[in-house]
């Protein structure tokens, strides 16, 4: 590969994809040539204090089924400075809500020192998970005690 191509990294849960999901991956793919998906395993979903309501192995394959998508890799851990190097990623995409926050001011000199570009896009407004979620809940009594596997939908009626 020469110096022109172009790999860029972004990661995230992608647990019930949505538009704003795709507008993400469509946007990173516009500014590289290969881009490579991270997706958050359960385990680190739940060290987060939360729970994905679709299971990884699915969500990697809705992501990797993606046209913008040209590879996945598992996200195990937080340390996307660490992934993006060992991905030979020159840029990361990530959601504009983190712009300008005393945290991820740390982490883009750590990138700038790497020599990574962070690239930050606009979240499409009204629309996230949780919001889907939170229909889900209140329309159809669904919760997220565990994950939905293919045959296993838990419903409270």
């Amino acid at each position: 590969m020469d110096n022109d191509f172009v790999i860029g990294y972004t990661a995230g849960v992608f647990d019930l994809f949505h538009i704003g999901h795709l507008n993400l991956l469509k946007n990173a793919k516009g500014m590289c040539d290969k881009l490579i998906v991270g997706v958050t395993i359960d385990e680190l979903v739940l060290y987060k204090g939360k729970h994905a309501m679709i299971p990884y192995s699915d969500r990697a394959e809705i992501v990797r089924s993606c046209r913008f998508v040209d590879a996945v890799v598992p996200q195990e851990n937080m340390d996307k400075l660490a992934m993006c190097k060992k991905l030979k990623a020159s840029v990361m995409f990530v959601g504009d809500d983190w712009y300008n926050s005393p945290k991820w001011n740390d982490i883009e000199k750590e990138f700038q020192e790497a020599g990574i570009r962070i690239v930050y896009f606009p979240y499409t407004k009204g629309i996230s998970s949780t919001k889907i979620s939170e229909a889900l809940q209140s329309t159809r009594g669904w919760t997220i005690e565990q994950p939905l596997g293919q045959d296993d939908m838990h419903i409270n009626k």
